[in-house]
């Protein structure tokens, strides 16, 4: 039995990332993502999270907190196509990794959702930030309304960059692309 998407994009970003590196967790939600990517880039690293919804950032905020890992972590409560305009720049060409969880804050609001609208140049911009070699991670739930559409907005947008290495892992319900950017 394949393990859970969830825990497939955990392992493949392990194994790619290390001490001191910087990393982006585009969608914060309830702190999952962010609190692994704390514990990839150990005390000499940084992870920047992004979340539009107060309840999310607190959540984050908390589990960070609990295991003493919130001093790695700048949390922005901005939505993911702004980290141009938030990410210092020195994190530009920086990053080992970004990751997207899209869909709903698991607990909260099923209406409030991530939309292609802002997702796409968000993809954009996190390709940007991404230093040649860095990864990828977008796991797109398709069960809410346009969470179909997103995911296949997001697949034709990878799909057509020529400079990146793209896996993507179906399963009924969620869909894994993790993308590589080309480039040592």
């Amino acid at each position: 039995m394949r393990p859970p998407l969830t825990r497939i994009a955990h392992l493949r970003l392990a194994a790619h990332l290390g001490q001191g590196d910087l990393a982006l967790d585009a969608t914060a939600g309830n702190g999952h993502d962010t609190l692994f990517l704390a514990r990839q880039v150990g005390p000499g690293g940084r992870v920047f999270a992004f979340d539009l919804q107060p309840t999310a950032l607190e959540r984050t905020r908390q589990r960070l907190r609990e295991q003493s890992l919130l001093e790695r972590v700048t949390l922005h409560q901005a939505g993911h196509e702004r980290m141009k305009e938030l990410l210092p720049g020195e994190a530009w060409g920086r990053l080992s990794a970004v990751m997207f969880n899209l869909g709903y804050l698991p607990g909260s609001d099923k209406g409030l959702v991530t939309l292609p609208e802002t997702t796409l140049p968000a993809l954009e911009q996190a390709l940007a930030a991404l230093r040649p070699g860095g990864l990828l991670s977008v796991l797109a739930y398709r069960g809410h309304p346009g969470g179909k559409e997103e995911s296949v907005a997001v697949a034709r947008m990878l799909k057509a960059r020529r400079d990146l290495e793209l896996e993507i892992t179906e399963s009924p319900g969620p869909i894994l692309f993790l993308a590589r950017k080309s480039g040592v």
